[in-house]
C-alpha cells in the first residue's frame, strides 16, 4: 500500500530556514512511547512469533534459520505497519532490533524488476552499510532473484558505476553511505526513478551534519513523490523530530524507552575514578580479571587508539583497532575480523559508536569518556544488545570527566555507581 503522493516534496525538505517548524502537509501520525505498555498496548509481546505478521514463506524461512523466534518490542510494533508501506519514524534504544524492522518490511514489499533500484537506505559510515548488506543477505537467502549492493566513499567509484550499468548486476536494494550515493545519482548512473522505498538508519546523525543533510536532500528529490519513507535511530531529540516528519507522510511515530531514560536491559554500568597514568595498568588488569567474549575500547583520538593498541598487543591481548583514518579496504577488513571473532578486542574511536552490532561484545570500556550523553548511549549500547548482559565500565580521570558523568546521569535519570571490587560473573555474562 504506497503512502499519498507527495504534491509539495520539494517543500517538505527545504527546512534549513525553519529548522523548528512541525512538519506541513500532514496531520500529525500516531504516537507511541515507552510507557504504552503499562496502559496494555503491548501486552503479550513475547507472545507473538513472527509469523503472525503474514511475512513471506521466503522471509519466516530466513528468520528460522536466524534462531528467532519472537519479535522485539519494536519489531512487535513496526513491522505490522511498515510492511504495508505506512511512513515510520522510530526512537529506540541499541540491540532492541531496528535494523531487522526495515529489511524484513521491504524485502516482504518488493517485486524486483531487472534494472530497477526500488529500495534505498541510508547510513552515515561505512562500517554501517557493510553490516545492513549483510542483514538484507541474510533475510534474503530464499530470495534469490533479489539483488542487494552497498556504495560507499573510500572505493572507486567506477567499480560502482559498472555494477549499476550492468542490467543483470544492478541491484534492486542499494544501501549507501549519502556522499557516494548522490554523486552516483548526480552522474545519473543510479537511476531513482522506481524508488519506492527510502529508509534512514541512524537519521539524527545525518539530519544534524550539514553536508550529509544536504547530499540527503538532493536524493530525496531525486526519488518519486510516492514512496515509503522510514527513519530510525537510539537517539531521536524532540528537536530533530520534526525535521524528520517533512519527509514523510502521516508517520507511526515510535519512541519505546523514551530517550529521557537509559534502560537497556541487562546492561550494568559503572565508573572508575583513576588519574590519567593509571589508565593503562587498570585497563590491563580489568582484561586479566574480567571474563568476557569480546570487548571495545572506546578512546577520542586515532592516536591515542593507535598507541593503545599496538600497548596491549605487546601484553599479547588480542587487540585490534578501527578508526576513521584507515583506508576504506582496511577499516572493513579489521571490521570484519573482529564480527567473525579472529579478534576479541577492539580498540576504536566513536566511529564504531552508532549502530554496530557485534553480537559477541559483553563489554565495553570508555577509556576515555565520551563527548555527550549520546554518544556514551550509543558507544555502551554495543554491549547488551537485544536483551542480553553485558558491562559498561568508564574511566573518569579528569574534573571534566567527573561533569560529563553527571550529566549523562541526570540526562537519562540513572545511577551509575563506581565499580565494585569483585563484579559477579553471571551479571555480565549469558549462560
Amino acid at each position: 500500500m504506497a503512502n499519498n503522493a507527495r504534491d509539495e516534496q520539494d517543500d517538505l525538505i527545504d527546512y534549513e530556514e525553519d529548522e523548528d517548524a512541525v512538519a506541513v502537509n500532514a496531520a500529525p501520525g500516531p504516537a507511541i512511547s515507552g510507557d504504552a505498555d503499562k496502559k496494555g498496548s503491548y501486552v503479550g509481546i513475547h507472545s507473538t512469533g513472527f509469523r503472525d505478521f503474514l511475512l513471506k514463506p521466503e522471509l519466516l524461512r530466513a528468520i528460522v534459520d536466524c534462531g528467532f523466534e519472537h519479535p522485539s518490542e519494536v519489531q512487535q510494533v513496526c513491522i505490522p505497519q511498515s510492511i504495508i508501506g505506512t511512513d515510520i519514524l522510530c526512537q529506540a534504544k541499541s540491540g532492541l532490533g531496528k535494523t531487522a524492522v526495515f529489511v524484513l518490511a521491504t524485502l516482504h514489499q518488493i517485486e524486483p524488476v531487472n534494472g530497477e533500484v526500488s529500495v534505498l537506505v541510508l547510513c552515515h559510515t561505512r562500517e554501517l552499510a557493510y553490516q545492513i548488506k549483510n542483514e538484507y543477505a541474510r533475510f534474503s537467502k530464499y530470495m534469490p532473484d533479489v539483488r542487494t549492493a552497498v556504495f560507499y566513499g573510500g572505493v572507486n567509484i567506477r567499480q560502482d558505476m559498472d555494477t549499476l550499468r550492468d542490467k543483470d548486476k544492478c541491484p534492486h536494494i542499494v544501501v549507501a553511505t549519502p556522499g557516494r550515493l548522490n554523486a552516483l545519482v548526480r552522474e545519473k548512473v543510479l537511476r531513482v526513478g522506481q524508488v519506492k522505498h527510502f529508509v534512514l538508519d541512524e537519521c539524527d546523525k545525518m539530519l544534524e551534519a550539514i553536508d550529509m543533510r544536504r547530499d540527503i536532500q538532493d536524493i530525496f528529490r531525486a526519488t518519486p513523490h510516492q514512496k515509503q519513507v522510514m527513519m530510525f535511530s537510539a537517539t531521536l531529540g524532540a528537536e530533530i523530530r520534526p525535521i524528520c516528519k517533512k519527509f514523510m507522510q502521516n508517520p507511526l511515530e515510535i519512541y519505546i524507552d523514551d530517550e529521557t531514560k537509559l534502560t537497556l536491559h541487562g546492561l550494568q554500568q559503572h565508573y572508575v575514578r583513576l588519574e590519567e597514568r593509571e589508565k593503562n595498568r587498570k585497563l590491563n588488569d580489568l582484561l586479566d580479571e574480567l571474563e568476557f567474549n569480546q570487548v571495545v575500547i572506546f578512546v577520542k583520538s586515532v592516536q591515542r587508539a593507535n598507541e593503545l593498541d599496538r600497548l596491549l598487543r605487546e601484553c599479547n591481548f588480542p587487540s585490534i583497532t578501527i578508526h576513521g583514518s584507515l583506508s576504506q579496504e582496511e577499516r572493513i577488513n579489521r571490521y570484519k575480523q573482529f564480527k567473525d571473532f579472529h579478534k576479541r578486542i577492539c580498540v576504536a574511536t566513536d566511529v564504531l559508536g552508532r549502530g554496530i552490532d557485534i553480537e559477541r561484545v559483553n563489554i565495553v570500556i570508555n577509556y576515555d569518556i565520551a563527548d555527550s550523553s549520546d554518544s556514551y548511549l550509543h558507544r555502551v549500547g554495543r554491549a547488551g544488545r537485544f536483551g542480553t548482559k553485558g558491562l559498561a565500565i568508564t574511566f573518569v580521570s579528569t574534573p571534566e570527566d567527573a561533569t560529563m558523568l553527571d550529566k549523562i546521569q541526570e540526562r537519562f535519570e540513572v545511577n551509575i555507581p563506581e565499580l565494585p571490587e569483585h563484579i559477579d560473573v553471571s551479571s555480565y555474562m549469558n549462560n
